[in-house]
This record gives structure tokens, C-alpha cells and sequence, in this order.
């Protein structure tokens, strides 16, 4: 049995890498459902991001590497339209992942549910997943072709 019934997380997932996957699997393994949130392309623009696919490809993406690479999983993929989608309304969430470059959303999120008069969720922290050069993997590096999606090193003269 799992730590957790239910649990969230969210990002853009433009371009899925060994960072996202490191995140998903700590989710899987402490929930037995996880609620992941996709920013839309309207709130990833407001963010200042541009991704490289559209909203409706990163769902299929995402769903195709959830069911590839966690076959046995139970999740439901939502979209976000601000920080919090479903963690901040559903009672039954126990527990938001993230990253430890976003983990003061988790107190930010604990703020709202009191104010909904909603117990507070755990905040399971995943530190981040570091490329070969001992930075972080994230999709800006990879846009910009410095590492692939599993942290190798792409430019030589790094």
C-alpha cells in the first residue's frame, strides 16, 4: 500500500526528459493516483514560456510516455490554467511533488486550501535531476541544445 491516495504535480512537459521522468516516478511510488496538471498554452505564455508544442501534443506526448514507462499507474491528466488546477479544490489530494526549484509552491498551495477550508497536503520534495556537467536537466537546455533528454552533454565546447 501506498503513502498516499492521491497525490499532485504539474509542469509544461513541452519536451518530456529524464528530470520529468525522475519527478513522475518518485510520484507513482509514494501515490497510488496521481493528478498531473499541464499548463495550457495561455498559462505557459503568461509564465513567459514558449513551448515548442502545443497544448494538445504535450497531452499525447505525456500520456504516451505515462503509459510506456508506468504501465501499472493510476493518473489523471488535468489542465492548468493557473498554478494549482485540482490541488487547490480536491479535498482527497494528500500530497503536492515537486521539484526543489518549486517547492515553495507547496506552501503557497496550503495557504489556499486553508482559506477553502481544506486540510493541507504533504509537500514531497524531488531534488533535481543533474546533467553530466552537474547542472540541472531542464527543457531550455535542451531547447538550446546544450544536453539531450537524459543530461548528456551535446556542445563540446562546454
Amino acid at each position: 500500500m501506498s503513502q498516499f491516495s492521491l497525490v499532485a504535480m504539474g509542469g509544461t512537459f513541452d519536451i518530456i526528459h529524464k528530470g520529468h521522468l525522475t519527478l513522475l516516478s518518485n510520484a507513482f511510488d509514494i501515490s497510488d493516483k496521481v493528478i498531473i496538471g499541464i499548463t495550457s498554452d495561455e498559462f505557459a505564455a503568461k509564465k513567459g514560456k514558449i513551448p515548442i508544442n502545443k497544448y494538445d501534443q504535450r497531452f499525447e506526448n505525456l500520456t504516451s510516455v505515462l503509459t510506456k514507462e508506468f504501465p501499472n499507474a493510476s493518473f489523471e491528466i488535468s489542465k492548468l490554467e493557473n498554478d494549482f488546477g485540482p490541488a487547490v479544490l480536491e479535498k482527497e489530494v494528500e500530497a503536492l511533488v515537486v521539484s526543489d526549484e518549486t517547492s515553495i509552491q507547496g506552501t503557497i498551495l496550503n495557504e489556499l486550501r486553508a482559506k477553502k477550508n481544506l486540510p493541507p497536503v504533504q509537500v514531497v520534495t524531488v531534488p533535481m535531476l543533474l546533467a553530466k556537467d552537474g547542472t540541472r536537466i531542464s527543457t531550455t537546455r535542451i531547447k538550446n541544445s546544450e544536453i539531450d533528454i537524459d543530461g548528456n552533454l551535446l556542445s563540446i565546447d562546454k
